[in-house]
């Protein structure tokens, strides 16, 4: 039987730090929820005792000694986020996608069908068959460079850095059986 590696994450971002545990939990230990850096996955984590940890922060949690983090409790559903860390997911994937933006143009660059019927294009918020076929077109010209070229070259697409959130926020919430972005 074919395994499929464990896409495991090296470094996240705090989205919100309970120093006391949940609130109606049994378990009163700090526990902190991030968004992992690479495949958005989201976690559960245990900081090390005396750790404090803030939102926006940027902290380890690969195979390696870890500085702040004890260990990683687990993955966990954007249903069980908090209210705060559910306000902080998109500002966060916001950030993640800005300084990625080298990475999300080439998918605009190299994107191509998911099956016969369907190109990876249509499953983004906002892109129908007629953006599709623009972006293709405007591709083979010569390849993106950045989200504006994209905004610049396809005549009225929306946002391409909006575009991609939405969608990374989208198959977070299962809402698409495909995933493209995460994990």
């Amino acid at each position: 039987m074919f395994k499929r590696p464990i896409k495991r994450e090296d470094y996240g971002i705090v989205l919100d730090f309970l120093p006391q545990g949940y609130p109606l939990g049994r378990d009163r230990k700090p526990v902190a929820q991030i968004l992992g850096e690479k495949y958005f996955t989201l976690l559960e984590v245990a900081p090390k005792a005396g750790v404090t940890l803030k939102h926006g922060e940027r902290v380890y949690i690969g195979p390696d000694k870890r500085e702040r983090i004890h260990h990683v409790i687990g993955r966990i559903n954007i249903s069980k986020l908090t209210n705060f860390a559910r306000e902080e997911l998109e500002n966060a994937i916001t950030r993640l996608v800005e300084q990625r933006e080298k990475e999300f143009v080439d998918f605009f660059n190299n994107a191509s069908g998911i099956n016969i019927r369907l190109h990876e294009f249509e499953v983004l918020p906002g892109i129908g068959k007629k953006h599709m076929w623009h972006l293709l077109e405007a591709r083979k010209e010569k390849p993106f460079e950045s989200f504006e070229d994209i905004q610049k070259r396809v005549p009225l697409i929306p946002d391409p850095k909006k575009i991609i959130v939405r969608r990374i926020i989208m198959e977070l919430e299962g809402k698409d059986k495909y995933k493209i972005f995460t994990a």
